[in-house]
């Protein structure tokens, strides 16, 4: 009985927690989607040239006012590198995106106290001054050539990448000519804002339900001396210096993204994590294992062993300076026990809030329903099938394509999933009564036929090939080549 009632607690945490923060998730993300609809990104990418401290501040702005979730800031991160911005500028832009957005300082003045959400923009900025001294002497020069010569390679074939998309089009369309403010008058235009917003919330909605979770079972089940263990403190500036290391180690390990690592930070602080090494945490989201192997898919192993040194060193970094700043100029720290005080649900100023953002919510869902009935008829905008995600087709980080079908992605991270489960789907179909994927077979004009799904190919089209046994197979993507390399006798054999 006794677990039961933890258990019972520890989701009257979570839901209390994301009762409090309601009303600023569907703000924060209401504004991030309107930017999204009515800036273009081809507006960004042409300041992003050099690492000027002028290019880095606009870097900053831009991805404040950006994306909010840390997959889809690296793969817009990447784009812009990939598009000729300098590379610091990229990673500042990402930053910015995920750590600097405005639905997290509500969350963490919500959760943690209007200290964490001021600290979140002082350390930011001086993460991100940091990075600008830093990055072009370590990730400049050859690594950053490196860098850009492992994504070419890595998004080379039909399959990867924009595929046959090369050119750009306009955040707003046919319609980009249009002067802003026209735009804001437009249904189409204020449709496309709540189609980025619909879109963002459900890209990022398991990180989030999962931080709620993990951040109320803890604050239940982990003993406060487990923290502690964990957190040095009584020890002056050692006990700062080992908190703000330990924060983004934690960071890592936990594989919760953006906003959704909040909640678990307001868990920290309740177990006795500085105020510095809580900052530290929240900054670094962006190097959680997921990210890291992102980045080691786009830049390789070894620019992404030193984005994770710069990353860890310039968030610790920001964190330690954050503290004895803010203990300089005597700013008060919040009481560590704020967000676990407030269980249960009571008729205030945040229920009132939280109606509002609702009333807002079925607003904006309604325009989004219209505007992807006309986005589909127009052709501009696709859904990713793995997150479901709103994505600009010209502009897509990744695009795939099945059966005659075109499919496109936020991420590569979304089109890898993607890739995996039709990989999987083929190898059970493999197995059921009556399927017979048909043999290899060459075509008198010099084409061949998938061995896995059966399409027609060209060598010199082909998606990817392999070597087995002497002969070269061609394939109409990546994903029948995993298939075909896990188990090819099974699709030789298959009549």
């Amino acid at each position: 009985m006794t677990i039961i009632r933890m258990l019972g607690d520890g989701l009257l945490d979570a839901l209390s927690m994301f009762w409090q923060t309601l009303w600023a998730l569907f703000l924060g993300f209401a504004l991030s989607g309107a930017v999204q609809a009515f800036v273009t990104r081809e507006h960004m990418q042409r300041m992003f040239g050099d690492h000027r401290p002028a290019t880095i501040a606009k870097a900053t702005f831009w991805g404040m006012v950006s994306s909010s979730c840390s997959y889809a800031a690296s793969a817009l991160a990447k784009t812009l590198f990939r598009r000729g911005a300098d590379f610091t500028t990229s990673l500042v832009f990402m930053i910015a995106s995920t750590n600097l957005v405005i639905e997290l300082g509500l969350v963490l003045w919500l959760l943690l106290g209007w200290q964490f959400a001021l600290a979140e923009l002082v350390g930011g900025a001086i993460m991100i001054a940091l990075l600008g001294i830093i990055g072009p002497r370590v990730l400049g020069g050859r690594t950053a050539q490196e860098a850009r010569e492992h994504l070419e390679r890595s998004e080379s074939g039909p399959s990867g990448g924009h595929g046959g998309h090369a050119h750009h089009h306009d955040a707003s369309g046919a319609g980009g000519a249009a002067p802003l403010r026209e735009r804001l008058r437009t249904r189409a235009g204020w449709g496309d804002a709540a189609g980025y917003m619909i879109s963002d919330l459900t890209m990022i909605r398991k990180e989030l339900v999962i931080g709620f979770l993990v951040a109320g079972f803890i604050a239940v089940l982990v003993p406060t001396a487990v923290w502690q263990s964990l957190f040095l403190t009584g020890h002056g500036f050692w006990s700062s210096l080992e908190n703000v290391i330990v924060g983004p180690f934690l960071a890592i390990i936990s594989f919760v993204c953006s906003v959704g690592n909040v909640p678990l930070a307001a868990t920290l602080w309740h177990g006795g994590a500085s105020f510095g090494g809580v900052v530290a945490f929240v900054f670094a989201d962006l190097i959680a294992l997921p990210l890291l192997a992102i980045y080691r898919g786009y830049f390789g192993l070894r620019v992404t062993a030193r984005i994770l040194v710069v990353f860890w060193a310039t968030m610790s970094a920001a964190g330690l300076a954050v503290e004895y700043l803010f203990r300089w100029a005597r700013i008060p720290e919040p009481a560590p026990i704020r967000a676990m005080a407030d269980h249960g649900f009571a008729w205030n100023h945040t229920t009132w809030l939280n109606l509002a953002a609702l009333a807002l919510f079925a607003v904006m869902y309604g325009l989004y329903r219209a505007r992807r009935r006309e986005a589909a008829a127009e052709g501009r905008y696709a859904k990713d099938p793995i997150c479901g995600m709103q994505v600009e087709i010209a502009n897509a980080p990744a695009h795939r394509r099945r059966d005659g079908e075109d499919f496109y992605f936020c991420s590569d991270r979304c089109a890898r999933h993607f890739d995996e489960r039709e990989s999987k789907t083929m190898s059970e179909n493999l197995g059921m009564p009556g399927s017979t994927p048909p043999a290899m077979q060459h075509d008198p004009n010099g084409t061949h036929r998938d061995p896995v799904c059966g399409m027609t190919v060209s060598p010199e089209t082909a998606a990817a090939s392999f070597e087995h046994e002497g002969e070269t197979y061609y394939f109409c993507s990546r994903g029948c080549r995993t298939a075909f390399e896990l188990k090819p006798e099974a699709f030789l054999t298959a009549q």
